[in-house]
């Protein structure tokens, strides 16, 4: 299959965690080309120990999505490279927790510019792009905490919470040329983050959730594919979290 009849995905914040995991499972389809950001230069020894997570090499696009600059830059390199992007995965993130009235209104911007408005930027640039070709896939990684907030993390809900209308709106103003939008809201994922968790924490957090068990990066992963497949999925937010919140 020559490459311009290949799905290319851009995943963005995806050599760790959630994306990295998103790339992995997608890039088995050998339909797919997976692009995957980082928002800097990685090391001869960090980029081997990424290549080694898959099949064949995939291309790393250095950039930080905050920056509309850069933005802007990588969606161009993606076109001018394969002809098309087909799908955006906006997965980049960050966290800087504490109390509210703690928090420091430097930390709650960083966070903001981050979460919130690089997902703007990623999906400004790539959304015109898909709408010259009438086709796309966007994909917007919330999350529990944008939908029911979280103790020490008012700035992360915020972005997350934020996530759920840009995703809406995107889904209303992209369906006019064929472009769908959806996001993901994970739970209490087996991640570098909760592994910051104390096992008092973790265990608490378990009796929580009906499944009894935290998820894992794979089963989120799953269901980005299940919404890049289905045609039919527009303007949804997927709560992926053992029922924790239903």
């Amino acid at each position: 299959m020559e490459n311009n009849e290949k799905q290319v995905i851009l995943i963005t914040g995806a050599t760790k965690g959630l994306g990295l995991a998103d790339a992995i499972r997608l890039s088995k389809n050998d339909n797919n080309i997976v692009i995957v950001n980082s928002h800097r230069e990685l090391s001869d020894d960090e980029m081997k120990a990424l290549q080694a997570n898959f099949d064949r090499e995939v291309d790393v696009l250095v950039g930080d999505v905050a920056s509309e600059e850069d933005a802007k830059s990588m969606i161009d390199t993606v076109v001018d490279k394969y002809g098309k992007i087909d799908v955006l995965v906006n997965n980049a993130g960050i966290t800087q927790d504490t109390l509210l009235t703690r928090m420091k209104a430097d930390s709650f911007k960083q966070v903001l510019d981050t979460n919130l408005f690089g997902v703007f930027n990623m999906t400004k640039f790539a959304l015109k792009k898909m709408q010259k070709a009438r086709k796309g896939c966007i994909i917007n990684m919330s999350s529990i905490a944008g939908l029911h907030g979280n103790l020490g993390q008012a700035n992360y809900s915020s972005t997350k919470a934020g996530l759920v209308g840009l995703t809406k709106t995107t889904a209303q103003e992209g369906s006019l040329r064929g472009i769908r939008c959806n996001a993901v809201a994970p739970g209490m994922i087996k991640t570098a983050m909760t592994d910051k968790l104390s096992d008092k924490n973790i265990k608490a957090w378990e009796e929580q959730i009906p499944s009894k068990r935290f998820g894992t990066p794979d089963e989120v992963a799953q269901v980005v594919e299940f919404l890049i497949n289905d045609e039919y999925m527009n303007g949804q937010v997927i709560t992926v979290d053992g029922g924790l919140t239903m």
